[in-house]
């Protein structure tokens, strides 16, 4: 049983209540662990024996609780301004106090006085406010989005409307400087000029300066010459907002970033003052200081929907922890090294490695790839700057170091593992690798000799790791403590003796939040068909329960929804639930079985390669319009030219419409001669009578029968003739 930061752990204190405390800190041998009950108000971090939490569990008076009730699925492009502002203020304060480097001193009472009290001087807020922000951080799972503020009360405290009478408390001397005036939208406005004027700026004015800089640039009666010198008049007390409001107001829309920037620059800020995304020299003390890092394999690969199709090298994703040098999460797809690839790579290493490989049709024990936690600090490229990395700090807590350009020697462990693959697994044995000798005369195309689909490939990465981290490591220098534990320099065995004796960097976090949080998103749309996204059809209980396939149907358009979704795997998407922590799974229809198992890219190949083949029938398919057109024009000249010259111009338009019912039976009866069945049409011997069928069921009077008769006989004889004058 392995206990790692942020495992909760339940006790049962009586059959009415029950506790649950969260893992802090674990000390490098394993020894001690700091926990914190979850929802105690006035909780504070008390010291624990590790051995004595696991033989609770053991003894079943504790257990392990695999629901966080604090999980968020929310990445940063879903939280609003206004809650970023609350969580970074928040942040700002405590981030001094919550580091690393502090741990375990901050967890003793006295040192962590003593830091609150430093914090509270340099923020201007009480040691009572430091505290909650602390006592949340700790308690809601140890990342910056533990403290967004909790908004279920939100419109319980909404700001008052004037009224015309003065609001707050009555001044104490008001019968001498007055009641004072109401902070309006107007006011608000000054404050914000006179703010971005006088406080805001590199002078570094106090906000006391700032606010008397304010009435003398905004509330003043004129002018007075003293001495040769204009000077303005200002405003008593009572016509102007007091320093209170001034600055109970700024401390409401304070902007701390721009703060720091605007009054001591962009360097200090950068140096000291941004989000943390590493430390600039890593030392790795045990598991969980993972590195990151993309190649394109030397082989081409095929396309599984068509064997026919080179699609191409593939792009390898690999994370290593420093320490021990195990590979730790793989991904491997066909775009670019990007985000996404990135991103799957890093899930994975979270991920049930047991569960990963099944999905390729490959059975280990977990024991043979033990790794399923999430790193402490990433080291990584620069494709891992920018707005999409804010979510892997402020939802999952990493810290992510970049390297610079050009500086491959900054992440030599994951580099060298590319090499060993390589070298072992792909050139030697796989056909269509990448050959020196191509372009010379009379060398063969190695891409021709492609046989390898994505899956297959991945399968053979899957077999390569798992060799690879059994793997002796010829140049790893091993601790006096591995020496006197015997312990071989084979990464699983580093990793395992790591995990038992320095495993307080690694950290327990679901493997769903892991996943969610990094997954990609896109919008897409419901529709009477299901969700459509990238041309594919997904089900929703939750939206067919709610009606809204049926509803967009009837106003005949879609409505578009946000999805996350796997580039991997198409066989499902996830719609994120409002209020953060859950998600519904969505399958893609039954009927859309050929798209089963296969990767965004895959897909994406397909349908442009659809889009090629239609561009290139698009003349054929033209061409084939207009001789469809000028067959019809053709018909349609003949129609109008024996029109004119068998119609009698003679007869009224009343005369043409009064005998439609009559001319259509007339043309009916004639068509049924030529519409019936006749078999075996060999010449007929000998004659029989005609007998009308109508006559015989007596359906029309007798005169009339005659006289349609003769009509018909008339049309057959005139239809006969002109048969006989086209043949001649």
């Amino acid at each position: 049983m392995l206990l790692t930061v942020n495992t909760l752990i339940g006790y049962t204190e009586s059959s009415l209540q029950e506790t649950i405390e969260r893992v802090l800190w674990i000390s490098t041998d394993y020894n001690v662990a700091v926990l914190i009950d979850i929802y105690a108000n006035k909780s504070t971090p008390i010291y624990k024996n590790v051995d004595d939490i696991i033989n609770d569990i053991e003894a079943k008076s504790a257990m392990l609780i695999k629901a966080d009730p604090f999980q968020t699925f929310r990445n940063e492009n879903e939280i609003s301004e206004k809650e970023k502002e609350i969580r970074n203020k928040a942040w700002e304060i405590i981030k001094s106090i919550a580091e690393k480097e502090n741990e375990p001193e901050v967890f003793n009472a006295k040192q962590r006085a003593e830091l609150v009290k430093r914090a509270s001087n340099k923020f201007g807020v009480s040691s009572k406010t430091v505290y909650k922000y602390l006592r949340r951080y700790w308690q809601r799972g140890k990342h910056m989005n533990a403290l967004l503020p909790d908004y279920k009360n939100i419109g319980r405290s909404q700001e008052k409307q004037g009224t015309g009478k003065k609001r707050g408390r009555p001044k104490k001397y008001r019968d001498i400087v007055g009641e004072g005036i109401n902070v309006d939208e107007e006011t608000k406005r000054i404050f914000r000029v006179a703010l971005n004027k006088f406080y805001y700026t590199n002078f570094s004015n106090s906000l006391k300066t700032a606010y008397e800089l304010m009435r003398k640039e905004f509330y003043t009666d004129g002018y007075k010459i003293d001495g040769g010198i204009e000077k303005p008049i200002l405003k008593p007390s009572s016509e102007v907002p007091t320093f209170g409001q001034f600055k109970y107001f700024f401390y409401k829309e304070r902007n701390l970033k721009k703060e720091i920037y605007s009054r001591e620059g962009s360097k200090q800020y950068l140096q000291n003052n941004r989000p943390l995304l590493g430390n600039s020299t890593i030392e790795a003390y045990g598991p969980g200081y993972f590195e990151i890092d993309a190649t394109i394999a030397d082989v081409f690969l095929i396309s599984r929907y068509n064997r026919n199709w080179i699609i191409g090298r593939p792009v390898v994703y690999l994370c290593v922890d420093r320490f021990s040098r195990m590979i730790t999460g793989l991904y491997v797809g066909l775009e670019g090294p990007s985000w996404n690839g990135a991103m799957s790579a890093l899930a994975n290493s979270a991920s049930n490695k047991v569960e990963f490989c099944k999905e390729y049709g490959i059975e280990i024990t977990e024991e043979q790839w033990p790794s399923r936690h999430l790193c402490d600090t990433l080291i990584a490229d620069r494709e891992l700057q920018g707005k999409k990395v804010e979510t892997l700090i402020s939802s999952l807590h990493v810290k992510v170091q970049t390297t610079s350009p050009y500086r491959a020697d900054m992440k030599p462990f994951v580099e060298r593992s590319f090499q060993v693959i390589n070298k072992k697994s792909v050139q030697p044995f796989l056909p269509g690798t990448v050959k020196t000798d191509f372009r010379k005369r009379g060398s063969r195309d190695y891409r021709l000799d492609s046989v390898l689909d994505l899956f297959q490939f991945t399968q053979i990465m899957v077999y390569s790791i798992l060799e690879y981290n059994q793997s002796w490591l010829s140049n790893y220098n091993r601790e006096e403590m591995m020496i006197a534990d015997d312990i071989e320099p084979i990464p699983i065995k580093l990793w395992n003796w790591g995990i038992k004796n320095r495993a307080g960097l690694l950290r327990s976090v679901s493997e769903d939040i892991v996943k969610l949080n990094l997954m990609p998103t896109a919008n897409a749309y419901i529709t009477g068909k299901g969700i459509k996204f990238k041309g594919l059809f997904y089900s929703s209980s939750n939206l067919l329960k709610e009606g809204s396939f049926e509803r967009v149907r009837i106003i005949g358009s879609g409505e578009k929804i946000q999805i996350s979704y796997d580039p991997r795997n198409l066989n499902y998407v996830y719609i994120k639930k409002e209020d953060g922590k859950g998600f519904e799974k969505c399958h893609l229809l039954d009927y859309q079985e050929a798209h089963k198992y296969k990767s965004f890219e895959e897909l994406e190949y397909l349908q442009e390669y659809e889009k090629l083949q239609k561009k290139q029938k698009e003349d054929e398919q033209l061409q084939s319009k207009i001789d469809l057109v000028s067959e019809i024009e053709n018909i349609v000249r003949e129609a109008e030219k024996m029109t004119k010259e068998q119609q009698d111009e003679t007869e009224s338009k009343t005369q043409k419409l009064k005998g439609i019912r009559k001319n259509r039976q007339i043309e009916k009866m004639i068509n049924r001669e030529s519409e019936a069945f006749e078999l075996d049409k060999r010449e007929a011997k000998g004659t029989g009578q005609v007998v009308s069928f109508n006559r015989m069921n007596n359906q029309e009077p007798e005169e009339e029968q005659d006289e349609l008769e003769n009509e018909i006989a008339l049309l057959r004889k005139k239809q006969k003739e002109r048969t006989n004058g086209k043949t001649e």
